[in-house]
């Protein structure tokens, strides 16, 4: 059984899809692409795909992880192609390796966010950051399944500052509006739990500082990785499966490319 890890991306208006939907339109995906997905056992079998970490409804992103098991071997960048042509404009596969580590979710410790704050001038934003990580806690409260709970979204924040621009991202034009003043922020956060999320975090800010967007707030995943505590920088997680390939280059991935028929 060949395993491999894919990062796939949430851009414009396919935000809004839920994970649900995303699962629905991969599935349609593999199969469209005939890939020889390895399946569970028992009465209702379904293709071995093992999700990490999704983003929630309504926020864009360049960084979700998930990773498939196949029954024969495939040459990941080959895959990669043939299921981002099966995938909507916006639910994008951008990258694959062949899986030679474990635990692709245990790397998945923190996430880099950027807020864009429509409406807001960049100086209030500024002073809204500085009261955040002035506080020793910020207590914000969610719906959850059993109810109002409140927690500290400061603790898990181990960066948040106010940038110039977004360049980098992807988004539509009418994410972006730019005949208004617009605030940007950077947002470095740990997953703990309960998990303190992008919208938790601006709760914390109307909290401490009555800063209220008067629109939603557009929000973006830009990476999701191992928090190195010395850098102070999210790595990328795919990198110990390309250093394991770059020592150990025959694999099975490499003898299907070489094998395949032209």
């Amino acid at each position: 059984m060949q395993r491999i890890r894919l990062r796939y991306t949430k851009r414009g208006r396919l935000r809004f899809t839920s994970h649900r939907d995303f699962q629905r339109a991969f599935e349609r995906a593999l199969r469209r692409a005939e890939v020889p997905m390895a399946y569970s056992a028992g009465f209702t079998p379904h293709p071995k795909v093992s999700y990490a970490n999704a983003a929630p409804t309504g926020t864009g992103s360049e960084a979700e992880y998930l990773e498939i098991a196949l029954t024969e071997p495939r040459d990941p960048e080959r895959l990669r192609a043939l299921l981002d042509e099966s995938m909507p404009a916006g639910l994008d596969i951008v990258e694959a390796v062949e899986a030679r580590t474990s635990g692709l979710a245990d790397r998945l410790t923190a996430s880099v966010w950027e807020l864009r704050l429509d409406g807001v001038a960049p100086e209030d934003a500024r002073r809204a950051v500085d009261a955040f990580e002035a506080a020793g806690t910020v207590e914000v409260q969610r719906r959850m399944k059993n109810g109002i709970r409140t927690f500290d979204a400061r603790s898990a924040v181990v960066a948040l500052e106010t940038v110039e621009d977004a360049a980098g991202t992807d988004s539509s034009p009418a994410d972006r509006p730019t005949d208004r003043p617009c605030a940007i922020l950077r947002l470095v956060v740990r997953h703990v739990t309960p998990a303190v999320r992008p919208d938790d975090v601006l709760s914390g800010l109307r909290a401490v500082a009555d800063l209220a967007p008067p629109v939603p707030v557009a929000v973006t995943r830009l990476a999701q990785g191992l928090f190195d505590e010395e850098t102070g920088t999210v790595t990328d997680p795919l990198a110990p499966d390309r250093e394991a390939a770059a020592t150990e280059p025959h694999t099975a991935a490499a003898t299907a490319a070489a094998t395949a028929p032209a």
